[in-house]
């Protein structure tokens, strides 16, 4: 199928329009036209290679919403003119005890994620969701509740699912008392989330600027990092923290906040950090543990969840075109909460 996106094909390039074709349809795939893509932080690593790994031309893109346009012979979970989704992964070997217990981005041979990794049958580099169409795996294909907006549905297949799988492996609910580090993408998507759950909700924060904010997204508290009096106070007061700020930064002003037990998450920084103390963690039994999206039932029951409680991102809508000054926005923490592509402004004569 021949399609269009758009791609970098350096690190040091900006994003332009790539005539390519996907793969022919498998008996088990799903072929959609692509409605939205979200833009996530991750595209921006990739694209300009900060973590070592892109085989260019790289083509972005793991937030997706589109329209089934044609089904493999033995699909049977869909059908032509359903709206799906589809997250960061397109396939794992479904064989493995992660893949059989529904954690498929653990799969002990890899998964295939959306864009920048090599197809499990023929090897090709996968192209993501800045592109106009998608051939993915039945089994990596979500439902879209009729509910929700799908204009605003995007960020939930990773901002989304990167946040409610730690709240649900750490079973928060009523009454748990979490705390929220960075208010990006990632961030505001906890914050909604852990409410929608039930949780005593805290932003974290370096100064008082974005309190309006998390209090209008439902935060019931405050906290400015930089005042040591009332980080004194928070000590040993929260069962979660989760973490999301995406570049290096120190852990130690957090982790004292901990509840005995308690655990801080990582979700946004993949790389280094500052070096922790563990005179914190040991003496409060407290952990510094990681998270990675979620796997494909999880996801379902995030989507689910958003469409039972009506909860969806803040989401700023751009066209196609856009892209490279989003990125430029995006790195200065210029967007609330995440970039949106509108798919209906590229065309295949965009080439």
């Amino acid at each position: 199928m021949k399609t269009i996106g758009y791609c970098a094909h350096d690190e040091h390039s900006e994003l332009v329009p790539y005539t390519f074709e996907r793969r022919e349809l498998r008996d088990n795939d799903v072929a959609m036209e692509i409605l939205y893509c979200g833009v996530c932080h991750s595209d921006l690593h990739t694209a300009r290679n900060d973590w070592g790994w892109t085989a260019y031309p790289n083509v972005p893109g793991h937030e997706i919403v589109g329209r089934v346009t044609e089904i493999g012979a033995n699909v049977t979970k869909f059908k032509v003119g359903d709206h799906v989704a589809v997250g960061c992964m397109v396939d794992s070997c479904q064989e493995c005890e992660h893949c059989h217990s529904g954690e498929e981005q653990f799969c002990l041979e890899g998964m295939t994620q959306t864009y920048n990794s090599p197809d499990r049958i023929n090897g090709d580099i996968t192209f993501g969701g800045y592109s106009k169409h998608l051939i993915v795996r039945e089994e990596f294909v979500l439902n879209v509740p009729k509910s929700l907006d799908l204009a605003k549905v995007a960020p939930l297949l990773c901002a989304g699912i990167t946040t409610y799988s730690p709240l649900r492996t750490w079973n928060v609910g009523p009454a748990s008392r979490i705390a929220v580090v960075g208010m990006g993408g990632l961030g505001h998507m906890a914050i909604k989330l852990a409410v929608g759950l039930g949780a005593e909700v805290t932003v974290i924060s370096r100064s008082e600027s974005k309190k309006a904010d998390a209090l209008a997204l439902g935060a019931h508290e405050f906290l400015v990092s930089e005042d040591a009096d009332a980080m004194a106070l928070a000590a040993n007061r929260f069962e979660l923290i989760i973490d999301t700020v995406p570049v290096k930064h120190d852990l130690n002003p957090y982790t004292p906040l901990l509840n005995i037990d308690g655990t801080l998450v990582l979700v946004g920084q993949v790389g280094p950090l500052a070096e922790p103390m563990t005179p914190p963690l040991i003496l409060g039994r407290r952990r510094i543990a990681g998270s990675l999206i979620g796997g494909i039932k999880e996801t379902q029951e995030m989507l689910d969840f958003c469409g039972r409680m009506n909860i969806l991102p803040e989401c700023e809508m751009i066209r196609m075109d856009e892209i490279n000054h989003a990125f430029e926005r995006m790195e200065k923490s210029d967007v609330r909460y995440r970039f949106v592509i509108d798919m209906a402004s590229l065309t295949l004569d965009a080439a």
